[in-house]
Order: structure tokens, then C-alpha cells, then sequence
């Protein structure tokens, strides 16, 4: 089809597909402003191969990867805002999506408001630059498995190797050492009935697991200064 063949939306048709966009996803773009951003909201479980009860509020991550593939071969989409509010969900899911956007090369941002839990930390962490409200908590525990497990070898073989990947994708796109990251997960003091750790915001910036303490305007500022560096480079 040639260019003058294409058909055209009108603003009436690419408003609705917008507004649908927003409401089956959460995912919003907006056109009238100094960059041409794509919001994409990432909140309660991540919902992997398996479906969720209905009570639950998920975000699925067959709708979450193809909308990475479309922003980063968009050309009018100059960054990625990522808004998190996760509460756990599929492990295996959830890096995989992490993995998506740490490799994209559209300049990206997360915000973390509310809470991280558990694969909302690498999802956190996987952007070029992250920050977290004061009130944001992030919840750091072991890989675990609902259902029936089998008390075998071969199964914690299996979780270790599971941890061990979450591990050096958090540390390899943050600025927390293993040592610590390892000592959050393994405390016992903290969690009732379970191991891990209750980060705040502040102390998530110290241990460098976040990298900013701020909301959605220093966010936006942060992305807008990485659109105009990456022009400026491509310029010269």
C-alpha cells in the first residue's frame, strides 16, 4: 500500500482507540505536550501463564510485551514512563518484562508509588532510571511457590537458580551491592510469617536500590532531560 493509499484516523478515531488503550491496559499517551510520551501502568499481580480470580487486579503480561515492541519501534514515541504499584504475581512473567525494558533503547523511567512487591523490584530497577515517592515501600522476599511442592533436591536446586537470576538483574541494573541485596531477602526480624524486608523510599535511594527520591514531576523531568541528550547526540 502507498503512502497515499494509508488511511488516515482522525482525531475522533485515534482519540477512541486511545481512550480503549487506556482502559483495557492502562496505558496512555500523551500528544500535546514537549515530548511525545507513552505512560504504561504496571499495577496489582503480574499475571503470567496463568489466569488470576477475578477479584484480582492484574496486569497481563501477553497485553505488557507486545506494547514494549510497538513503543520501541515507534519513532514518535520519544520515552517511556512506567508507573508501578505491584503487589507479586508470575516471577518468570514479571523478569521477562524486566529484561524487555532494560533493553530497550528508548529512553525509559520508572516511579514506584505505593509499594514494590517482590518482581516489582527488578521491574523498578530495569529502567534507565528509577525513582520512588517518600511513601513507596519496595517488599523484597525469596522466589516462592504457591501449590503443591515437592521436597526434593531438585526443587530448591530450582528456586536457587530462580533467586540467583533475580539477583543479577537487580544488581546489574542498580546500584545495591549482592551482599546487601542478600541480607534484605534473608531477614528474619522483619516480615510476620515470613523472610524478607520492608523497604521505604528514602532507604531505598540509600542502599541504591532506587536510584531518586521523587514523584511524577521530577519523573518527567528526568525523561524529558534523557529525550533531549539522546537528540542532542544524534544531532551532533
Amino acid at each position: 500500500m502507498t503512502d497515499e493509499n494509508k488511511k488516515v484516523d482522525s482525531p475522533a478515531e485515534e482519540a477512541l482507540e486511545e481512550a480503549e488503550l487506556a482502559r483495557e491496559n492502562g496505558q496512555t499517551v500523551s500528544r500535546n505536550s514537549k515530548h511525545l510520551i507513552h505512560c504504561l501502568s504496571v499495577v496489582g499481580q503480574i499475571e503470567g501463564h496463568y489466569v488470576l480470580a477475578e477479584q484480582n487486579k492484574t496486569t497481563k503480561y501477553e497485553h505488557i510485551i507486545p506494547a514494549l515492541v510497538a513503543i520501541e519501534q515507534d519513532r514518535s514515541v520519544e520515552g517511556l514512563l512506567i508507573i508501578l504499584n505491584t503487589v507479586g504475581g508470575d516471577v518468570e512473567a514479571g523478569l521477562a518484562i524486566a529484561e524487555l525494558i532494560a533493553g530497550m533503547k528508548t529512553p525509559t523511567v520508572s516511579l514506584v508509588v505505593g509499594g514494590g512487591h517482590s518482581i516489582g523490584v527488578p521491574l523498578a530497577v530495569s529502567a534507565k532510571r528509577s525513582f520512588i515517592v517518600p511513601t513507596a515501600s519496595m517488599t523484597i522476599h525469596p522466589v516462592r511457590m504457591n501449590g503443591t511442592v515437592l521436597g526434593v533436591p531438585q526443587t530448591l536446586s530450582y528456586f536457587d537458580k530462580m533467586q540467583d537470576r533475580i539477583v543479577r538483574f537487580v544488581t546489574k541494573n542498580s546500584s545495591i551491592t549482592e551482599e546487601n541485596f542478600r541480607t534484605l531477602l534473608m531477614n528474619t526480624e522483619e516480615l510476620v510469617l515470613d523472610v524478607g524486608s520492608v523497604v521505604e523510599g528514602e532507604k531505598a535511594v540509600e542502599l541504591g536500590l532506587i536510584d531518586s527520591l521523587g514523584s511524577l514531576g521530577d519523573a518527567m523531568d528526568c525523561l524529558y532531560e534523557m529525550i533531549e541528550t539522546t537528540e542532542k547526540r544524534y544531532a551532533d
